[in-house]
């Protein structure tokens, strides 16, 4: 006959048991909704043991896909996504002086910050006159600004999206319009 403290902690141990149960299912229910709102920064702004919890969360979640099956599919957050770098410069500015239209390069250099794979975003490129009124607004699918090493390593980015902490840097060929005098860059998801 067993005892009632035995009977309470067999139920205490069952307990736990299915609240765990319940817990790993519901992540895994959940995943492509709850990875990507705690996913932690990868650049250094988010603390090591965020980055070491996740990384083990991370696991315990490709281990679940691998015996239930499930669906990576990458997010698209613009929070993930960290422009280090627009430079905007002539090519030949001598000639790009006479010749209309003025030819000129832009360097960017963007770096997807987060802990998972994230869609990679178009880009808008807005140049601005000398009273920051907007001349012309360009915009780029991934397949435009991505440098074509880059897609070539990366044959399925438009499905995978970027890895954790990918920096990815392209130049950009444009043509200004004369009275330009400065230009935006920013990253967006079409809707």
């Amino acid at each position: 006959m067993s005892s009632p403290i035995q009977k309470k902690t067999f139920r205490f141990i069952l307990f736990s048991l299915l609240l765990i149960l319940l817990l790993v299912f519901g992540e895994h229910l959940s995943r492509n909704s709850l990875l990507p709102a705690i996913a932690p920064r990868v650049d250094g702004s988010s603390s090591w043991i965020a980055v070491k919890s996740f990384s083990l969360l991370n696991r315990i979640d490709q281990k679940l896909c691998v015996a239930l099956g499930c669906i990576n599919r990458p997010v698209s957050d613009f929070a993930a996504w960290k422009i280090t770098l627009a430079t905007l410069s002539l090519e030949k500015a001598r000639e790009g002086l006479k010749n209309a239209p003025n030819q000129s390069v832009l360097e960017v250099e963007i770096q997807n910050r987060l802990a998972i794979a994230v869609l990679i975003p178009n880009l808008e490129i807005s140049l601005t006159d000398a009273e920051e009124s907007e001349l012309k607004s360009i915009q780029l699918t991934p397949k435009e600004w991505l440098p074509i090493a880059w897609q070539t390593s990366h044959p399925e980015f438009l499905l995978k999206g970027a890895p954790s902490g990918e920096l990815i840097n392209a130049q950009l060929p444009l043509s200004l319009p004369v009275n330009a005098a400065g230009y935006r860059v920013r990253v967006l998801y079409p809707q």
